[in-house]
């Protein structure tokens, strides 16, 4: 397993929680007057802008605990927590209707012009927040595109309507500032602290900061779609289907609490010597809870996985029930060559392995890392599956599969 948390694909974004200090990047005063004398100018040569009517369906947040939305009347706030400086502070974000003007009691925020028309989006989290919402098309550019399994947006990169603008650590801002996108999607990570930025804030690009991979429950993770709601104006489609997946999350949940038996898991596969497991705070963890298993490590919480020697993980592992999640394997065979101590546990000889990568498209990418981030209550049923296949006698496994 990889040890990076923060990937720009959430490949293991479960595996780090940490904080480092950055400092915080806003639009520089010379471009907020350039922006300024363009509006003066519109209405000088007598072009008419039509101010976008304010969306009637409003957003509540329930689970999350990374953001916060409020709404007034020709505007909303955003507020982002930032966890990655040496204290907690917020970022914020104010999303205006297209032809209304910008609040001036918010100096320090960034101004979004909504609804959001052309987005540049850095992790395929993003993706699927926009697929959820219906509105993959405003999607204008995006980095690493060998890691997107949409159809859609990879029909759109083949026709050139999207373009790949770099990966994480090198974007091209030269060619997202000649795109000209209402705004950048990043995501927060110690290893990218906001201040590299600049060249877009100070180019006018607003850069809105996603950290949904640190959320610590599938559901508050999930809801970081309705961000993505609000800068669509998307509300009221969003709200209904976040609602049904919520309830059918819960739903299968009650199912698992009602279980007697609670089978002992085991994560994951050493990375160069070292076995990163989810501390007692991960959202993974949360999942295997509410599938009804046990979890060695649940009680402990740390500042971001655990990292452990083979020797302390082992005696779990030769016990448990059930083995998930081994990186990239696809047969048992391929994790016995990797060492042949793992054929010793007891998972392995009952062939209760378990892996996260049966939506591998024909390029590699995993839709587990995509639409699984938005549809936790699939994930879920997967893992009930799996620990108690009598509560789903129907339910066919969509994210995992079972290694041969």
């Amino acid at each position: 397993m990889k040890k990076s948390r923060y990937s720009i694909h959430c490949r293991n974004i479960f595996l780090l929680r940490i904080q480092v200090p950055h400092s915080l990047s806003i639009y520089s005063i010379g471009i907020l007057f350039l922006w300024l004398a363009s509006c003066k100018q519109a209405v000088k040569s007598g072009n008419h802008v039509t101010a976008e009517k304010p969306v009637a369906a409003k957003t509540k947040l329930l689970y999350s605990k990374g953001f916060t939305i409020q709404y007034f009347q020709n505007y909303k706030l955003v507020k982002i927590v930032n966890r990655f400086s040496d204290k907690s502070d917020t970022l914020q974000y104010v999303l205006v209707n297209r032809g209304t003007p910008a609040p001036a009691n918010y100096p320090g925020a960034q101004v979004i012009q909504i609804p959001v028309q052309k987005m540049v989006v850095t992790s395929s989290m993003h993706i699927a927040m926009a697929d959820f919402a219906g509105a993959v098309d405003a999607i204008t550019g995006l980095a690493e595109a060998q890691y997107v399994t949409s159809p859609e947006v990879r029909k759109n990169l083949a026709t050139g309507k999207v373009k790949e603008v770099g990966n994480g650590s090198a974007m091209n801002y030269e060619q997202i500032v000649a795109m000209k996108p209402d705004l950048v999607m990043t995501m927060g990570s110690p290893v990218a602290p906001f201040s590299r930025y600049q060249p877009l804030t100070g180019a006018g690009i607003p850069v809105i900061m996603n950290a949904e991979w640190l959320e610590t429950t599938p559901l508050g993770r999930a809801e970081w779609v309705k961000l993505m709601a609000a800068l669509l104006n998307k509300e009221e489609v969003v709200n209904a289907k976040f609602s049904a997946m919520e309830q059918e999350y819960n739903r299968i949940k009650d199912l698992a609490a009602k279980t007697t038996t609670k089978p002992e898991v085991v994560i994951g596969m050493p990375f160069k010597g070292t076995w990163y497991v989810p501390d007692g705070d991960s959202y993974l963890t949360q999942f295997l809870r509410d599938a009804g298993a046990k979890y060695h490590w649940s009680d402990v919480i740390s500042t971001g996985s655990l990292a452990l020697d083979f020797e302390t993980v082992a005696p779990i592992a030769l016990k448990a029930d059930v083995w998930l999640n081994m990186g990239n394997a696809q047969s048992k065979a391929e994790i016995a060559a990797t060492d042949q101590r793992y054929t010793h546990f007891n998972a392995y000889q009952k062939g209760a392995l378990y892996n996260s990568n049966k939506r591998i498209n024909d390029i590699g990418a995993n839709d587990y890392w995509e639409s699984g981030s938005v549809n936790p209550h699939l994930v879920l049923a997967d893992l009930i599956k799996i620990f108690h296949p009598e509560l789903l006698p129907d339910h066919q496994l969509v994210y995992y599969k079972q290694l041969q």
